[in-house]
């Protein structure tokens, strides 16, 4: 990982503090959006080898980890790579002010390639991307696929959170082109709240939340969530949960996939053992891997359209 520099517009470390993120060249006003909480005053002396702590229906956040996938953003900057994107015109924003904390982070893959829209949990009271938005993203670009975190809208529940996510898949499908990725076979990734969002586009569609009349994905990709709608219709699901998730439990995620499997939706399922809710990548447990492996199972499901 990169060292900290002195720098203002330096890579970051673990010992740097949140007002270098808020406060750093490569995000400019989007800054704020890469943390949790909405209209939080955070302290911004705290270092990010503490951001757990911000997190607190989340396990194992690992701050080497948050402080990697951050660098890759701030290098893709130095690049010359437009990392953030707005979802919502000027108009929409003055029609609904809390639109002005949404937007889409784009880590990229290689143009043309299928994309991934990642939509993080947090219980719909803040949005976890620094620990399963922006490190599941350049894990799946190191894969040649395109990343995009959606930083949706937190305190209204569900409904509102994921007409965020349809504004954001209608978004990339129409600006595709220019944004250099393909329309074909895009997923949906989401952990917790996120999972319900996803599942629920799964499940219903873009336009039925609000989006434009367009696709559905072709795999789910749902982490720790005790989301039980679905439909015969439901795309191919790669689902995952800990054995000890007492917010999620494994039982509820078990019936789900039993009820898939019996209406005919490919799925796969995996349970780790010695997991709680909130794992993100996993790293240095036994759910270590898992994005690579959902990966693979996204790229099945590629194949069969070719």
């Amino acid at each position: 990982m990169a060292q900290a520099s002195e720098r203002p517009d330096g890579p970051l470390s673990v010992d740097s503090r949140l007002r270098d993120i808020l406060d750093h060249p490569a995000f400019g006003q989007a800054g704020r959006l890469l943390l949790p909480w909405d209209g939080r005053t955070y302290d911004d002396s705290m270092r990010l080898n503490e951001i757990g702590s911000l997190l607190p229906y989340h396990s194992h956040v690992s701050p080497k980890v948050v402080v990697s996938a951050l660098n890759h953003m701030i290098d893709d900057v130095r690049n010359g790579r437009t990392i953030f994107y707005d979802i919502y015109s000027d108009a929409q924003k003055r029609e609904e002010p809390a639109r002005a904390y949404t937007g889409l982070f784009f880590i990229r893959g290689r143009p043309g390639a299928p994309f991934a829209i990642i939509a993080p949990g947090g219980g719909f009271s803040y949005v976890g991307s620094v620990h399963e938005g922006f490190p599941y993203a350049v894990e799946i670009s190191k894969h040649g696929y395109n990343a995009f975190v959606l930083k949706y809208r937190t305190g209204y529940g569900a409904t509102i959170a994921t007409q965020d996510l349809a504004a954001a898949i209608t978004y990339v499908l129409r600006n595709a082109e220019a944004l250099g990725v393909s329309t074909e076979t895009y997923s949906l990734w989401g952990s917790s709240a996120g999972a319900r969002m996803v599942a629920a586009i799964g499940t219903y569609g873009v336009a039925a939340h609000g989006g434009g009349d367009l696709p559905k994905p072709a795999a789910i990709v749902m982490a720790y969530t005790a989301h039980s709608d679905f439909a015969p219709t439901d795309p191919p699901t790669f689902a995952i949960v800990g054995e000890n998730d007492g917010i999620a439990s494994p039982v509820a995620m078990e019936r789900r996939v039993a009820a898939l499997r019996q209406a005919g939706v490919t799925v796969e399922y995996r349970k780790y053992r010695d997991l709680g809710h909130g794992f993100g990548l996993g790293s240095g447990t036994s759910a270590e891997g898992w994005v690579v492996e959902a990966t693979r199972f996204w790229e099945k499901f590629q194949q069969k359209k070719r």
